[in-house]
């Protein structure tokens, strides 16, 4: 039986947060921690006290997750960024909940004694001679510990108490992932039975020694099970210091998800029900198993299902006929035209989901160029009086102050600009549109046609299909590319106002002129000439995208949802070899175009390069972050492979921040997820100078020092489908409801 785990994570905002800096603001980001291994970066908010984020982050995570840890910083351009305050929520208060997390927290204090991390190695015997009760503690090892040393180090030595007694080991220079070996015997002294306490420090030469953490043992445990193997470290217990506010405070989002996934036998017959209720009618079944999961879910439950749902009849091939069903349950429903697939219905949320999850790179080729043009420009366009900063374009100008008319010119230049190669690109791709979503369109268009087939309605078919592809996936990205993998960053707020007003032309496009001029918008009546032309390229549009032949045939193979040659991931990263003999560090690392696909990482010197050097993802035995100390460089990560011999290699590879570094580990890791013989373990160093950085084994080929983590992914449209899991996750959504379908 297996267990999956995700965490969904949104951090909303934040309010009263104390100003860090000279002006009396602050730059504030936020740290997403899943035990002690840095999951995301927000964007940082440039001088405010009430920053606002919305990111949202699902994280699969492995099986002894503990905690959570929200950290808030403020961004310096000099020296080290400031420490606002931070929020941590063990697994208890996460599950405690069902509905998991969803309110105000105050910030509280960081204090270096409780940030601790990492786990210790131990095994404990209770021995009995003439002399009495002995009790023999062999400390072995540590791993993970926090970096207490500016180098990025520590100098550990572990301090054993029982009763009145104590013992130390040696101390270990330099390393998070110390060796002991070490048998420390401690003899019982009179009174009562004692608990056992093994502390962590780093050794310090001027000052106090700095606290890595603790483990602790009741007597009951050291007499029935005494320990005996690795334990996660906690801090000096105390009670949890309140700020009062005086910190600020975050609005989280947080659930944690756990199934126990059943062998897939189990799960047969509601699939194999599920599987035959889209091949029915569908008009006027209401009992049927989507009809009654329909009705036991709601919002955010909703959507999830509705992902799940898709993964599922796309796994089965039968994403086209699961739609089909859906659309026609709406439709058959619906007796106002104009309230056609407005609702948050399963019919919407499951075409939405599946325009996600099968087009994506579509969406990347045919906006990512533009959007980074707006990114990359800058450029201010205003066209609504109420918000033109007729000073700032004096600011930008040499001509002195400009009116509202010179500025409402010169921003619809840009605004066409900018929109003319969006509907250029869009009209000209449906030979790249994926066939899948092609054919779902012709079966959505065909289904309401026979519904409305009033001449008065002649536009509703057409809508039915725009709705969903500009007002529900072209628009969305525009507004929020961060959201949608096109940026790795969100816009600053002449950004977020540029996209805004494109987001705002393109859902007027693809609402095909209807109540165009009307509303309270009536400042974009200068864009309505370009509108209405893009509208009828529009509708010719729309007309050849339908115009597809084949039909997905029922019980059709099962597909993957990504196919192995579709490239999930591409961009610059640094590269260094594994042993680069004479060379220093910074020469070592070259910039190298990297491409990931379901097959093959592949890397050449640009993107147009013809000559590239790859790495079977087959090959692929551990995808690990590397300690900064390794190289003196931070985001380092490290891709562990097996060549025919059995010989392990390692790539070393820079990303350019935190955010990439994870999406880049994520990636790989999911790619790499059906390979036999991964690793357990692995260092986090790098071999140089005849020895590991990490744990000193002057062995090339000694045991790794640190766990891997190949269960540690960010969710995204990319997830390899499962069916067992999404079978699951349907059967959950049934049993929560099984007292309403009583």
């Amino acid at each position: 039986m297996a267990k999956s785990s995700s965490l969904n994570v949104r951090v909303v905002e934040g309010r009263a947060l104390p100003a860090k800096d000279v002006s009396g603001s602050s730059d504030p980001y936020c740290i997403v921690k899943v035990d002690d291994e840095v999951v995301a970066r927000t964007a940082t908010i440039w001088r405010s006290l009430s920053p606002f984020w919305g990111e949202e982050y699902t994280v699969h995570l492995p099986l002894d997750f503990h905690h959570l840890a929200f950290y808030v910083l403020d961004e310096d351009t000099v020296g080290h960024d400031d420490i606002i305050g931070k929020i941590s929520l063990s697994r208890e208060a996460i599950t405690a909940d069902p509905r998991g997390i969803d309110s105000w927290i105050n910030l509280s204090h960081v204090d270096p004694d409780a940030e601790v991390q990492g786990e210790i190695c131990l095994a404990v015997q209770m021995l009995e001679d003439v002399r009495g009760r002995c009790l023999r503690c062999h400390v072995l090892q540590a791993r993970d510990l926090a970096p207490r040393d500016i180098s990025g180090t520590s100098d550990p030595f572990a301090r054993v108490f029982w009763g009145s007694q104590s013992l130390e080991t040696s101390t270990i220079k330099k390393t998070r992932f110390p060796h002991w070996d070490e048998v420390l015997e401690l003899r019982e002294m009179p009174g009562p039975p004692s608990p056992l306490r093994v502390e962590l420090w780093d050794w310090d030469m001027v000052g106090k020694n700095d606290f890595l953490g603790m483990v602790e043992f009741p007597p009951q445990v050291l007499q029935q099970n005494p320990p005996n193997g690795w334990f996660h470290l906690l801090p000096f217990p105390r009670a949890e210091e309140d700020s009062g506010g005086s910190l600020g405070a975050l609005r989280l989002k947080v659930r944690l998800t756990e199934d126990r996934v059943l062998p897939s036998q189990y799960y047969q017959p509601l699939r194999e029900l599920l599987m035959e209720s889209v091949l029915g009618p569908a008009e006027e079944d209401a009992a049927s198993p989507l009809a009654v999961l329909e009705e036991l879910t709601s919002g955010d439950c909703r959507q999830e299902l509705a992902t799940k749902l898709v993964k599922l009849f796309l796994g089965q091939g039968l994403a086209g006929p699961f739609l089909d069903y859906l659309t026609r349950r709406e439709v058959a429903r619906t007796t106002d035209p104009n309230t056609l697939f407005r609702s948050n219905s399963l019919a919407s949320k499951s075409m939405e989901q599946f325009l996600k999850l099968v087009g994506m790179p579509y969406l990347h080729e045919v906006l990512r160029p533009v959007i980074n043009r707006v990114f990359e420009e800058k450029k201010y366009m205003e066209l609504d009086p109420c918000k033109m900063d007729l000073g700032r374009t004096r600011r930008i100008s040499f001509k002195g102050a400009p009116s509202e008319e010179h500025v409402r010119e010169a921003s619809l230049g840009l605004l066409t600009g900018y929109l003319e190669p969006i509907v250029d690109t869009i009209v000209g791709s449906v030979g790249r549109c994926p066939p899948a979503i092609r054919l779902a369109f012709k079966q959505l268009r065909q289904c309401v046609e026979e519904r409305f087939p009033q001449a008065e309605h002649k536009d509703v078919k057409n809508l039915a299909i725009s709705g969903f592809l500009f007002l529900r996936f072209f628009a969305p990205a525009i507004l929020t590319p961060k959201l949608f993998d096109l940026r790795d960053q969100h816009a600053d707020p002449q950004t977020r106002r540029s996209l805004l007003l494109l987001a705002k032309a393109v859902q007027s496009i693809g609402n095909l002129g209807q109540q165009l001029g009307q509303g309270k918008e009536l400042w974009m009546a200068p864009l309505h000439p370009f509108l209405l032309q893009s509208i009828s390229r529009v509708r010719d549009f729309l007309d050849q995208l339908v115009d597809v032949d084949g039909k997905e045939e029922p019980g059709g193979p099962a597909r993957a949802l990504v196919p192995p040659s579709v490239t999930v991931r591409e961009g610059y990263l640094l590269k260094r070899k594994e042993e680069p003999a004479g060379l220093a560090t910074r020469f070592a690392f070259k910039k190298r175009y990297f491409r990931l696909s379901g097959e093959m990482l592949s890397y050449s010197r640009s993107p147009e390069c013809q000559t590239r050097s790859s790495l079977p993802v087959s090959h692929i035995r551990a995808v690990e972050r590397v300690d900064e100390g390794a190289f003196q460089l931070p985001h380092v990560m490290q891709v562990v492979t097996q060549d025919g011999a059995g010989a392990l290699h390692t790539t070393y590879l820079q990303c350019k921040n935190v955010n990439e570094l994870n999406q880049w580990l994520s990636a790989l890791r999911k790619a790499s997820a059906p390979n036999p013989d991964k690793l357990a373990a692995w260092h986090p160093g790098a071999f140089r100078s005849a020895h590991w950085t990490c744990c000193h084994q002057a062995e090339r080929s000694a045991a790794g020092c640190s766990r891997t983590h190949s269960a540690v992914t960010l969710g995204d449209w990319s997830d390899p489908l499962d069916p067992d899991a999404e079978t699951q996750m349907v059967y959950r959504q049934l049993l929560l409801g099984r007292d309403r379908l009583r």
